[in-house]
Order: structure tokens, then sequence, then C-alpha cells
């Protein structure tokens, strides 16, 4: 059973920078992993994910070129770094997994999740 568990949340003034981690249990080879966001009264929506090798990554319009996702397999961590922070950034943020790099924008396809960290960035 694969377990997330998400850290690194905090309070931040916009332009600021925060490192949002994900320790994983019981991953498998070739599991994919993502990073999505719920503000108040939205949608989940995807951020980034990564695929197995961390050779491929994807991001969304929204955070591009201002975050940057990464993986450590001999820690089993996933990385969310967070740069140029905004308050339209302000958020619950979930780790999820999946089984292969596809479909990644959807958060129906992830079949694990962590917990949440709140992300809230003071204009």
């Amino acid at each position: 059973q694969v377990q997330l568990v998400e850290s690194g949340g905090g309070l931040v003034q916009a332009g600021g920078s925060l490192r949002l981690s994900c320790a994983a249990s019981g991953t498998f080879s070739g599991i994919a992993m993502g990073w999505f966001r719920q503000a108040p009264g939205k949608e989940r929506e995807f951020v980034a994910a990564i695929n197995w090798s961390g050779g491929s990554t994807s991001y969304s319009d929204s955070v591009k070129g201002r975050f940057t996702i990464s993986r450590d397999h001999a820690k089993n961590l996933v990385f969310l770094q967070m740069n140029s922070l905004k308050p339209e950034d302000t958020a619950v943020y979930y780790c999820a997994a999946k089984r292969f790099y596809i479909r990644i924008y959807s958060l129906r396809e992830y079949e694990y999740w962590g917990q949440g960290t709140q992300v809230t960035v003071s204009s």
C-alpha cells in the first residue's frame, strides 16, 4: 500500500519561496508522482507531475516557470519548489501517485493521495 505524507507548507509573503516535500512509502517501479492544489470554494487542480525516472515533468500554465517538481529515489521523496509565490497560490497542496506517467492531468487517474499541506501567501 502506497502512503504519502506532505510537509513544508506554511505562511509566506508574496514573492517568497517554499519547498514542499512528499515522503512516499510502499512505492513500486514506474510510479508517477503529482502535485495538486485546492483553494477554498474551488475544485482540486493539477499543479505538476514527474515520471519515474525524473526525466519527464509537466506543469500547469499557472505555475510554469515558477514551480519545479523533482524526486529523490534514494530517500523516496518528491519535492515541489515554489518560487515567486502569489496570493492566488494559496491552497491546500496534495501529493498524489499513479501507476504510469499517462493522463497525468486528471485527478481521477491518481490512485494514492496524501493528507495535504496548507500554503498561504499573503499580499
